[in-house]
Order: structure tokens, then sequence, then C-alpha cells
């Protein structure tokens, strides 16, 4: 019965749209490439490679050939699949472009709303299974500024959102970011998401959702709402970067994440509310990195009315040959007091190791 119970979930989800809603699309705000959870995702100053398309596509200027990145990562316990691929060709040398899949998905979920047919008897032959699948197709360009050191970049987001034959919905938003580099190694990034406000329009299977009003009795009789938004966030990146000995690089880089309404995060009022992250990496002749950082602070509210701090840390290694890069991270996808930790594994390829 637990993938019945995740199907419900899901259409209850869909059913809250009859309000504005303040979280849509979450699976976007995950994020991608295991070097970044290492680092507690506080990348968006220091970005700089074909991953730069999702944390911020101005550092995308930095790219001196193409580069193709792949991710996987299961979570909840492995029922849901998160899988990301990316490549990015620089266009000259002031300009980048650069596209991206991102894919959220609960795979082979039974379907028993038709267990019982007509006369009353249980029939396991009418139990079929569907997926419940996110993506985001991202196309990118970055350029670089006439300005020293600035660069900016845009994304542009097609986003596409099926659960079996229940419902589907098509999305559009747009992301853009600017970042700028001392000649010291101090590096600030700015990454507006959604700055045009995403919206996402449902199609309702009317038919295959009675069916399922039929497993809820006398609950869900109204169709949801469908259409549904994606508020815009801001991110501020301030990072340096240090040379120790010619053998160790040391990169520090503190992020400020911020949404525009109430929530649980560190710092909460009605019009705005911010989290903290920070991460460092250390690398050896630019080979092997070592990676740490914690992020998403919440105030998680406890079952006796009391409040305790919540954060996600992040641990990650990586290795570096030939224009091959594998990174590994243990993180989770939300915090250490109540989601399960994950293993997310990325590869990220310079185009030349084919040549």
């Amino acid at each position: 019965m637990r993938e019945i119970y995740i199907l419900l979930i899901l259409l209850f989800s869909i059913n809250s749209y009859a309000q504005t809603r303040k979280y849509s699309n979450e699976f976007l705000n995950i994020g991608v490439d295991a070097a970044a959870f290492g680092m507690a995702n506080a990348v968006v100053a220091n970005t700089n490679d074909v991953n730069a398309a999702y944390w911020n596509p101005a550092g995308l200027t930095q790219l001196e050939d193409n580069q193709i990145a792949l991710m996987h990562a299961n979570y909840f316990a492995n029922i849901a699949n998160y899988d990301y691929i990316a490549g990015a060709m620089p266009l000259d040398h002031n300009s980048v472009a650069a596209f991206s899949l991102i894919r959220f998905g609960v795979d082979d979920i039974m379907n028993t709303t038709q267990l019982i047919d007509e006369q009353g008897n249980i029939d396991y032959n009418r139990i079929s299974l569907f997926s419940a699948a996110d993506y985001a197709f991202t196309f990118s360009y970055a350029r670089k500024m006439p300005l020293d050191g600035f660069s900016y970049g845009i994304n542009a987001k097609v986003i596409r959102r099926i659960i079996g034959d229940f419902a589907d919905a098509w999305g559009f938003g747009f992301d853009a970011g600017i970042q700028f580099e001392t000649k010291n190694n101090w590096h600030f990034g700015f990454m507006a998401r959604d700055i045009t406000t995403t919206y996402n329009t449902w199609n309702i299977n009317e038919e295959e959702y009675k069916k399922i009003q039929g497993a809820i009795d006398g609950k869900n009789q109204e169709l949801p709402e469908t259409t549904e938004i994606t508020l815009p966030k801001l991110q501020l990146g301030i990072a340096k970067n240090f040379t120790i000995r010619h053998d160790f690089d040391f990169k520090t880089e503190l992020n400020l994440h911020t949404r525009f309404t109430q929530t649980n995060d560190l710092i909460s009022t009605k019009a705005v509310s911010i989290t903290p992250s920070f991460g460092f990496e250390v690398g050896y002749i630019d080979m092997v990195y070592l990676r740490a950082g914690v992020g998403n602070f919440q105030n998680v509210e406890q079952f006796d009315g009391t409040t305790n701090l919540g954060f996600q840390p992040g641990f990650g290694v990586g290795f570096k040959y030939k224009g091959v890069h594998l990174d590994y991270a243990f993180t989770d996808i939300g915090d250490q007091s109540v989601a399960l930790y994950s293993n997310v594994f990325s590869l990220k390829i310079d185009w030349r190791v084919f040549r």
C-alpha cells in the first residue's frame, strides 16, 4: 500500500494549488553537482564550469573548452531518483551557451485504485504501474561584460511535470546571474531565480482523477486549480581563493539565500527570509579535493512546541585526471534532523579528452 499512499500525497499536493503556491517546483532547489553538495551549495560566486548553468550562468564565461556533466542521486531510501545531464560550449572568447536537463521522479508506483472489480472481487491483474516525474530543460547564455572582471548569464527554463495518466503540467521561467572577480582572487556572485515568476499550468485528467476520489470517500470532490507560480529567489555569494606553497589551493565561500516570503529560515520576517550557507574546498596539485560545508539553517518546530535549529551539512571528495572529474558527496535533501542522508556522485568531462 506504500505506493498508493505516495500517489495520494502527490495528488493532494496538486489540490493545494487553489491558493498562490509559494513552494512549487521545489525539485529545482535541490541543486546539482556533487562538488557543490560537498560545499553545502555555497558556490554562487565561485562556480566556473558547466554546472554554472544551474548555480549562476555568469560563471560559464570561465570555460575554455566544451564540457559535459552527469549526476545521479537517490532520495527517500531509494524511492526517488534524481538525475542531471548538462553540456556547455564556448561560442567565442566572450560568450558561452549551455543546455541542461534535470529529472526528479518516483517510478513504478503501483496504481491499486482498480484492484477491486465491479463484482467486488480482488483482481491483482488490474494493478498497473506509473511514474510521477518532474523535468526541467534549461537553455543558458553567458557573456563577459566590457567592465573588467564582470560577466552575466541568463537561463530560460521549460518545466514538465507528469503524474502518470492523472495530471501533467507545463511551466516556463527565467533566471539571471552576475559574477565579479577581482585581481586578488576575491569573487562575488548574484543569482536571481525565477525573476519573472515561473508559471506552471496543469492539465487534470478528470476521468482518472475521479478514480482517486473513490479511493478517498467523501474527499477531493472538486478538481484542483490548474495554475501555480514560483516566486523569485535571490542568492548572494562572496568567496576568496588562496594558493599555499604551489601545491595546495584553498577555496572558501559564504552565500545568503533569500526568499520573499515568511519561512522557517534562520532570519525570517513577513517580507523576506534569509538563510546562510558556508563551504570550503582544499585541492592538492589540482588532482585531489576535500570539501565540507553547512547550510539551510532552519528553525524546526518540535512536537512539544519548542523550536530547534536544524541545518544541512555536506562532505565530499573529488578527483581530477586528464580532464576527467569524479566527485562524491555525502549530504541530504533537507536537514540533519529530519531527512535521510544520500550518496551523490557526479562526473564532469572536458571535451579535449575525446580529441
